[in-house]
């Protein structure tokens, strides 16, 4: 049975983009496969009505996202991200999204959900397509050999949404106030860490 770390993250954050990217080259240093236990983290959930939809502003100012953007671009270059897009996301809504893979992760094996998720990350942040849309959704499940109807079905699901919301509530419970959070045996890396970082938390060295 693989080692597993557990992941909360959104699709929309550009640092659960790159934190990926730094887990993948911690994984190539390894000997055995070190799989991903995902948990959805919504980042905007302050933001929405009881429906889910957003209906209010971040709260954060320009020169806050100037400064992400900065840091975006910083860990792009160091980790050999140049196929990401450094603008941040401010219009695409991940909800669907995230109960896509949540129902994809609960009924096909891992490696199928792995590719479903990774390729959620490379549609947003690399081909700039819109992941809120089930259309994009759709096309991206059946490319990842999960039938799109399904994936269709999902996403129309009020129980499945809700389920999803809890584990947002969850996770918050939990003590998970950002994203990325990368968790292994009682400890815990918040950010888009370094290979290294990641390394020193699931081997303790």
């Amino acid at each position: 049975m693989a080692d597993t770390i557990t992941v909360f993250s959104d699709y929309v954050c550009p640092f659960c983009y790159l934190g990926r990217r730094s887990l993948e080259t911690y994984q190539e240093s390894r000997e055995e496969e070190l799989e991903i236990e995902w948990h959805p983290f919504d980042l905007r959930s302050n933001q929405r009505n009881e429906s889910g939809e957003i209906v209010q502003e971040s709260g954060h100012d320009d020169e806050y996202y100037e400064q992400a953007k900065q840091n975006v671009e910083r860990l792009r270059e160091q980790y050999d991200a140049e196929e990401m897009q450094t603008d941040l996301v401010g219009d695409v809504d991940s909800l669907d999204a995230q109960i896509a893979s949540y129902y994809v992760a609960e009924h096909e094996d891992y490696e199928t959900w792995l590719a479903f998720d990774e390729s959620l990350f490379a549609a947003l942040w690399e081909d700039e397509r819109d992941i809120g849309d089930v259309d994009v959704l759709a096309d991206l499940a059946d490319e990842a050999g999960v039938d799109p109807e399904a994936v269709r079905d999902a996403v129309a699901d009020e129980d499945l949404h809700e389920t999803v919301t809890e584990k947002f509530r969850a996770a918050h419970q939990q003590g998970v106030t950002g994203v990325p959070t990368f968790a292994y045996e009682g400890y815990a890396a918040r950010g888009a860490v370094p290979p290294e970082q990641l390394r020193r938390l699931v081997e303790g060295e």
